[in-house]
């Protein structure tokens, strides 16, 4: 079973940026596309990044377009989420999920097998 374990949140002012990271252990980390959700207070989960299995294919959510990259390090089994530009808006709990679907639609929730528990950005205005 994979286990995913994120870090890199904390408080940040709009404007500033933040790098989120996801450690993968348990499976063949190149097997996996990757993905970053999020959650704010009261709303439903959202999809933020995708990322293929061998990094060549990434899929971002409108919201995040221009601001956001995410990576993958296939050698240390880590994904990065690298936030620029920060907003409010981009407040939540966010989530690195993996999922081995051949022909992955990032944006499926139901694409991940795998979550980690979330790791909390707060962006102050």
């Amino acid at each position: 079973q994979a286990q995913l374990v994120e870090s890199g949140g904390g408080l940040v002012q709009a404007g500033g940026s933040l790098r989120l990271s996801c450690a993968a252990s348990g499976r063949t980390f190149r097997n996996y596309n990757m993905a970053w959700f999020r959650q704010a207070p009261g709303k439903d989960r959202e999809f933020v990044a995708g990322i293929s299995r061998g990094g060549e294919t990434t899929s971002l959510a409108a919201s995040v377009k221009g601001r956001f990259t995410i990576s993958r390090d296939n050698a240390g089994n880590t994904v990065w989420l690298q936030m620029n530009s920060l907003k409010p808006e981009d407040t939540g709990v966010y989530y690195c999920a993996s999922g081995g679907s051949l022909y992955p639609n990032y944006a499926d929730q139901h694409e991940y097998a795998y979550w980690g528990q979330g790791t909390q950005v707060t962006v102050s205005s």
